[in-house]
């Protein structure tokens, strides 16, 4: 996937985010304020509205550290430092590369969840984006050899059972963590966004697969 193609996921990505808001409102109002579906729609209404302009860049890492800094800048919260941490921090290390593979995409969230364990928000296991991320990052390292167009569907598998699974974790960070025991049975709102990111980012990938 090239550099333009990379910029046309993106705003496929957005607009997905955009549209999950409702959704991902009603979830984190089961253990959190609420407003977690109303900031990714921010976040992500800006990073479109930014990527269909007068946007360039100069490669595909290039586009999703462009993408982490405009959801620093504007999503604003929790999320919006640590989903823009993913993309600023992932895109940055893979900058330079002509090309988005499978093992950029390794990569790309290997790096972006190491910078968001530096920000000290949480590990695996407290009920938050990490548990699909970091299940998501294991996949891709273990799909190197496989083309992108086969890899990420398995990538958003291991996604998906890490949002599944945060339904049996206990909250202990973040606004959930003051319901304790109550925030079982309930999927974590940040997880679910994750997900929703890599399986948009797969559905355009497999719309550009040759008939």
């Amino acid at each position: 996937m090239n550099t333009r193609e990379t910029v046309e996921m993106m705003i496929y990505v957005s607009r997905k985010m955009v549209e999950a808001e409702p959704m991902l409102t009603e979830v984190d109002q089961a253990i959190g304020d609420g407003d977690h579906g109303l900031g990714i729609e921010r976040g992500f209404s800006n990073v479109h509205t930014y990527l269909s302009g007068n946007f360039d860049a100069k490669d595909p890492g290039d586009v999703l550290a462009k993408v982490g800094t405009k959801l620093l800048t504007t999503m604003g919260g929790a999320s919006g430092a640590i989903f823009g941490t993913l993309f600023r921090n992932g895109g940055k290390a893979i900058t330079g590369s002509d090309e988005l593979t499978t093992a950029a995409l390794a990569q790309f969230l290997e790096t972006g969840l190491e910078g968001i364990y530096k920000r000290g928000g949480a590990d695996e296991g407290a009920k938050t984006m990490i548990d699909a991320l970091a299940p998501a990052s294991r996949a891709a390292r273990a799909l190197l050899s496989e083309d992108l167009h086969d890899s990420i569907e398995k990538v958003v598998g291991a996604a998906e059972q890490g949002v599944e699974k945060t339904k049996d974790m206990v909250a202990t960070t973040g606004k959930a963590k003051t319901l304790g025991e109550r925030s079982l049975g309930y999927p974590d709102p940040g997880a679910i966004s994750m997900r929703i990111i890599l399986s948009s980012m797969s559905e355009f990938i497999a719309m550009g697969e040759p008939a």
